[in-house]
């Protein structure tokens, strides 16, 4: 067998592996389908997540495949059972820094529980679409946290795979007037296609586009523009005191993308409108909702994986990932794709 591993920075390989033995409350899963997460090139960027100085990272933790062992003391898991991870539940984290990662033959779950750390797929469902759980599960919880409504006008910045699933969820709950910000044109495709409405920053004046949208309103007599609530998912600095610049009165503001460096909060005029700024990461409750809508959204989940690649070739799906026009990255363990 094979894992992905970080060396170090820059540098990932496909290694060879030798699965650990399960024990008796473990689950070894065969991985079917492993999306590329942003996570994931950020953590070969950075030389990987606690890993020691002559160790290793491994890598995956979008994965869903099919149960080929179950120990002793588990209880309600069966041989042959198709289940997604939720790597948030697992004790060692998988592919977050702990000693196993989804992008290998077989994944070994060490105190496995169901309904918790594995979540059993719906008749019917596909490996990827499946796999696509956990990235839409982080899109929901951002969307959750900007208490999206029916009805509510939302700017999501950024199409990469989270910023698509929060247009999904936000159009799916009947927000209006979704706007999207990318400067991909692929990825603003796919958004229209979700049912969003696009900007391009490069090419329009982002605020009065999103004041012509949702319209105008006066607040201590500056105009600011009438949008419910913003999400960044994207990661420029400058996005944080477009929105404040924009804020009506109550407006509410989402940061989902991670900042590496200290950005500016332009505080002063926020006192003038109350608005709220908060954060989201992860999905602490998120994913059994998402896996109870895939029998209604299967068909426009599975249009947000953009490549489909063996195994094989993971590396380069890993570079494929890190282009403007790719959406989600969906690496295959059995028939070979393209």
């Amino acid at each position: 067998m094979r894992v992905l591993n970080i060396h170090g920075v820059d540098d990932v390989r496909l290694d060879p592996y030798e699965r650990p033995a399960a024990g008796a409350k473990d689950v070894v899963i065969r991985m079917k389908s492993v999306g590329i997460c942003g996570s994931d090139l950020t953590y070969i960027k950075h030389g990987g997540i606690n890993r020691a100085p002559d160790g290793v990272t491994a890598l995956g933790h979008e994965g869903a495949g099919e149960v080929m062992f179950v120990g002793s003391e588990v209880d309600g898991v069966s041989i042959g059972q198709p289940v997604i991870v939720n790597p948030m539940n697992t004790p060692s984290y998988v592919g977050s820094g702990g000693p196993e990662g989804a992008f290998t033959e077989e994944l070994l779950v060490r105190g496995a529980k169901i309904n918790d750390s594995l979540l059993p797929i719906p008749e019917g469902i596909s490996y990827d679409v499946a796999a696509m759980c956990e990235p839409l599960a982080v899109a929901l919880h951002g969307v959750n946290r900007a208490e999206a409504k029916a009805g509510d006008r939302i700017v999501i910045f950024g199409c990469g795979p989270i910023g698509l699933g929060m247009v999904l969820w936000a159009v799916d709950r009947g927000c209006r007037d979704v706007i999207a910000l990318d400067l991909a044109e692929e990825r603003q495709d796919r958004a229209r296609a979700l049912g969003a409405l696009t900007i391009n920053p490069a090419h329009e004046d982002v605020a009065a586009r999103i004041k012509d949208i949702h319209g105008r309103e006066m607040v201590f007599g500056r105009e600011k523009a009438g949008t419910d609530a913003y999400i960044d998912a994207a990661g420029a600095p400058s996005i944080l005191s477009d929105v404040v610049a924009l804020a009506k009165t109550h407006a509410r503001h989402v940061i989902t993308a991670a900042y590496m460096k200290p950005i500016a909060l332009p505080a002063g005029p926020m006192l003038t409108t109350e608005m709220t700024i908060t954060t989201a990461v992860g999905y602490p409750t998120e994913m059994p909702e998402v896996i109870a809508a895939m029998p209604r959204l299967k068909d426009k989940i599975a249009a947000l994986i953009s490549h489909r690649l063996p195994f094989d070739r993971v590396i380069e799906g890993l570079a494929i990932a890190a282009t403007p026009g790719s959406a989600k990255v969906m690496i295959n363990f059995d028939a070979v794709t393209a």
